[in-house]
């Protein structure tokens, strides 16, 4: 059974910056496309960063700004954030793509001055 707990959330001024973490058991980050999503108050989940085989793509919105890694010896993925916008507040997920059907609780982030 596949477990997302996504981590390291909080309240940060714009400009600063989070580093979020994925802890998933039950696959191997190594051999999945693993990804960050978002979810804003009364909008759609999004797509933020993502691995495709070998290759990372970032959504434009946080190009530059936003970095997935991975860490296959502690099977966790991050998401680096830097030069963080109000509108980058939303509740963040990690999840495969396709998303597999099990979402992790998400952790929320919240950029307010």
């Amino acid at each position: 059974q596949v477990q997302l707990v996504e981590s390291g959330g909080g309240l940060v001024q714009p400009g600063g910056s989070l580093r979020l973490s994925c802890a998933v058991s039950g696959i191997a980050v190594r051999t999945n496309n693993m990804a960050w999503y978002r979810q804003a108050q009364g909008k759609q989940r999004e797509l933020v960063a993502r691995f495709i085989g070998g290759i990372i793509i970032h959504a434009d919105a946080v190009k530059g700004r936003f970095t997935i890694s991975r860490d296959n010896a502690k099977n966790t993925v991050y998401l680096q954030m830097n030069s963080l916008k109000l509108e980058d507040t939303a509740v963040y997920y990690c999840n495969t793509v396709p998303a597999q059907g099990a979402w992790g609780q998400g952790t929320q982030v919240t950029v307010s001055s």
